[in-house]
């Protein structure tokens, strides 16, 4: 196969933290996860949510991590904001809840979340 412009190698390797990851978590106490890949056309994330422009997180830089969506009272800090957490990795990472209730994090290696449970949040 032939490409014209770059080979897909060499914009694949030149994508810093290639992957988007986000965390948020509802009032009654769900986790909800995000995963976006760069090279993905279709791939959308709403960062802030429609409301007062006052209430939204407005440093989301590409590449830079964000941790601090939530005061020391577990408080949202910005209204608007999606997630509470915000990471970016060049490591294609799963996230998932195991049969203990706990969280585990597989790396570079892929899993199938069960049929019938959200992967969307």
């Amino acid at each position: 196969m032939s490409y014209a412009g770059q080979q897909p190698e060499s914009v694949y390797n030149s994508i810093e933290s290639r992957y988007f990851y986000a965390l948020r978590r509802t009032d009654d106490g769900e986790l909800f996860f995000t995963k976006i890949d760069q090279l993905d056309a279709d791939a959308v994330v709403q960062v802030n949510k429609m409301g007062d422009p006052k209430d939204n997180y407005s440093d989301f830089n590409q590449g830079i991590d964000f941790f601090e969506g939530r005061d020391a009272e577990h408080n949202l800090v910005y209204k608007n904001l999606n997630f509470e957490q915000l990471r970016w990795d060049d490591r294609t990472l799963f996230y998932y809840v195991n049969e203990e209730g706990e969280l585990v994090l597989k790396v570079n290696r892929p899993h199938t979340y069960p049929v019938g449970h959200s992967s969307d949040g």
